[in-house]
């Protein structure tokens, strides 16, 4: 039940004290005078390991123009997150490396700083991380950090699992069964018809909420039974004081246990590879919040080595950047593109008006305004997932013409009434928010 074996290509490893956290910042953490020659080799690093991983995505998926056999979806899977792994493992190292670099100039050895790795992996270990069993083909996403951790749990057998995995498996036979009955009654082929668009308008509005809703308990039961399998090898746990997010893992220094007794005293979670909430998805209000809970450590990825160092300041073009890196990411099918590339109007729109009407409105009104938002919100999400399902160019427009592609013009119509109205962007807002607590810290240290 703990995590004493690596599974597939396992290896004697160099047995070193267990770090339970680190930081996601800690890269900035290395001070003001690291020099312009460490940030250059990063983003070198960076840019690079990116570069080559996906040049090579490219190349795997035109393997048919080649006159090569087409790889199997499960092939399909495994490349995908071996190129996650593989960027990230490339920028823990450059971590590593600047930190040392960092000590030299300083001429001193410090603490291990949070979260970094030991010492670079051999190729061994390169490998077995790739290839580990833990999720190869549907994920989450882990860190080699995360990874190396669970290799050298020192108590592993005080890991809880059982009861772990039954409070997050108890709900994935319901999404099966709802699953299979939306999926049944509503066919996705059904779209691809011509005697789907001889039916009524609202008919054809309504249909795009159960694909949606089939495409949704589909991945829920997926990256459940996932998680599942991560949990019952005793994977990702850490004790709850580290707060670990998904997909970076713990954000705060938390001490190895120095006993079995000291490590069954412990409360442990296993945030870190959490890949769904379920409610969250379902539930929040804004279209921002429904893509942190959903595949929550890819969208910790794309945040951390795609919206970081994306060519561009502010927020709305950040995100189109991300949003056209994930597209690459998941194929070449022009649904994917149509699909992610609406997020970032959306955003846009949700975040001007937002800004612009919300705060002036009494509680109540806020509250009214919650609850349409949250339902213009799921309409927007079974609107792309058309794209995302069909996949091709002439069998998304099709659809999203049938319906006069009102997603589109509903959300440019906010995006125009937002501006109007003056409201600010949310990295504005966010500039804004931290001038004034800025201010307000100032008024403080003065009286």
């Amino acid at each position: 039940m703990g995590g004493s074996s690596c599974g597939p290509g396992a290896h004697p490893i160099h047995l070193r004290p267990p770090h339970f956290a680190f930081s996601d910042h800690h890269l900035g953490n290395l001070g003001p005078h690291s020099g312009p020659a460490l940030v250059r080799t990063r983003c070198s690093c960076h840019a690079l390991a990116l570069a080559w991983t996906f040049s090579y995505l490219l190349f795997f998926r035109a393997l048919s123009l080649l006159g090569l056999p087409t790889p199997t979806p499960f092939t399909n899977a495994v490349q995908l997150l071996l190129t996650l792994k593989l960027v990230s493992l490339a920028s823990e190292v450059q971590e590593l490396h600047l930190a040392q670099r960092k000590e030299i100039a300083a001429g001193f050895s410090k603490e291990p700083t949070l979260g970094l790795l030991p010492e670079v992996p051999s190729l061994m270990e390169t490998l077995s991380y790739s290839y580990c069993y833990v999720g190869i083909m549907t994920g989450p996403f882990f860190r080699y950090r995360t990874y190396l951790d669970w290799l050298e749990q020192p108590f592993p057998g005080a890991v809880p699992s059982l009861r772990p995995l039954l409070r997050r498996a108890w709900p994935a036979p319901l999404f099966g069964l709802l699953f299979l009955l939306s999926s049944h009654l509503f066919p996705l082929e059904a779209v691809r018809e011509d005697a789907f668009y001889a039916r009524p308008l609202p008919t054809r509005l309504f249909y795009m909420i159960p694909v949606f809703f089939a495409f949704r308990m589909r991945f829920y039961v997926a990256w459940i039974a996932a998680e599942c399998g991560c949990i019952a090898a005793g994977f990702g746990a850490y004790p709850v004081a580290a707060k670990a997010r998904a997909g970076g893992g713990p954000t705060l220094q938390c001490p190895p246990p120095s006993s079995p007794e000291d490590a069954a005293s412990l409360e442990y979670d296993y945030e870190t590879i959490r890949n769904i909430d379920c409610y969250g998805t379902d539930f929040c209000v804004r279209v921002r919040d429904g893509m942190r809970y959903w595949n929550m450590t890819v969208q910790w990825w794309l945040a951390q080595y795609i919206y970081k160092s994306a060519p561009a300041r502010s927020y709305v073009l950040r995100s189109a950047w991300t949003m056209l890196l994930s597209a690459y990411w998941h194929g070449l099918h022009p649904g994917y593109y149509l699909s992610f590339m609406t997020i970032p109007l959306c955003l846009a729109a949700e975040g001007y008006l937002e800004s612009a009407l919300r705060s002036h409105l009494s509680p109540r009104g806020q509250q009214a305004w919650d609850w349409v938002h949250w339902f213009l919100k799921m309409r927007a999400y079974d609107y792309m997932c058309m794209g995302f399902v069909l996949l091709s160019m002439a069998d998304t427009l099709r659809y999203w013409a049938s319906i006069y592609f009102w997603i589109h013009f509903l959300a440019l119509a906010c995006l125009g009434l937002g501006l109007a109205l003056g409201g600010g962007s949310p990295s504005k807002r966010k500039a804004a928010s931290q001038a004034t607590s800025s201010q307000a810290r100032e008024k403080l240290r003065e009286e």
